[in-house]
C-alpha cells in the first residue's frame, strides 16, 4: 500500500498552495451571500489571508481568463466581480481581444497633468512598461538611465520623473516589484 500524499519535504506546502490558487480566489466570489457586490483586493486578502500582491496576481489571472471583470474606482483603487451571464450570448462567442489590458491601463493611468503633458507622461509610462517587458528584472536605476532620457515627460530630474511613473507602473497588471531585493521590477506575463 502506497501513500498518495506528495512528499515535498515541507508539510505546509500543499495546503498553502491550494489556499492561494485562482480557484480559491474564485470561491471567495462564489461563496458569499451578496453576489452583486464587487470585491476589492483587500476583501480577498482578508478572506484568504494572503498578501496584497498575491491577491492582485490571482484576480488579474481570473480577469485574463474572462472569469472575473474589473474596474478602477479611484486613483489607485479597483474592484472585481463575477459577470452576469448574457442570456443571448455565450462567453465563447465573444470576439477575442488582443492584449487590451495594458493599453487600457496605460490610457487610464492616474498621472498628473493634462493635455500635451499628460500625453507625454502616458508615453513615458508605456516606454517604462516596454522596457520592463524586454528586461524582466529591471532596477530603478536602469529605468532612470535607459527610459527617462528619451521620455522625460516634462520632468527636470530623474527622481521627479520616477515619483510620477513608478506608482502607475506598479498598477499595471503584468508588472510586479520585489521589494526585498532592492526593488527589482518584474514583467510577470510571458
Amino acid at each position: 500500500m502506497t501513500d498518495s500524499t506528495p512528499d515535498s519535504g515541507d508539510p505546509s506546502a500543499a495546503p498553502q498552495e491550494a489556499q492561494f490558487s485562482v480557484e480559491a480566489v474564485l470561491t471567495v466570489f462564489r461563496d458569499r451571500s451578496d453576489a452583486a457586490r464587487p470585491l476589492t483586493a483587500n476583501d480577498v486578502m482578508d478572506e484568504l489571508g494572503c498578501s496584497r500582491r498575491t491577491a492582485h496576481n490571482k484576480l488579474n489571472a481570473l480577469v485574463e481568463r474572462e472569469v472575473l471583470e474589473t474596474r478602477k474606482v479611484g486613483a489607485r483603487s479597483r474592484v472585481w466581480w463575477l459577470p452576469i451571464p448574457n442570456s443571448g450570448t455565450a462567453a465563447a462567442e465573444r470576439a477575442p481581444v488582443a492584449e487590451p489590458t495594458v493599453d487600457t491601463e496605460v490610457a487610464n493611468a492616474e498621472l498628473p497633468g493634462s493635455g500635451e503633458l499628460l500625453k507625454q507622461r502616458r508615453e513615458a509610462l508605456q516606454a517604462a512598461y516596454d522596457y520592463v517587458s524586454e528586461h524582466p528584472n529591471a532596477t530603478k536605476s536602469e529605468f532612470l538611465t535607459e527610459v527617462f532620457p528619451d521620455y522625460p515627460a516634462g520632468c527636470k530630474t530623474a527622481d521627479e520623473w520616477w515619483k510620477i511613473i513608478e506608482p502607475a507602473l506598479t498598477d499595471l497588471p503584468t508588472v510586479d516589484v520585489e521589494t526585498d531585493r532592492g526593488h527589482v521590477w518584474h514583467f510577470v506575463k510571458g
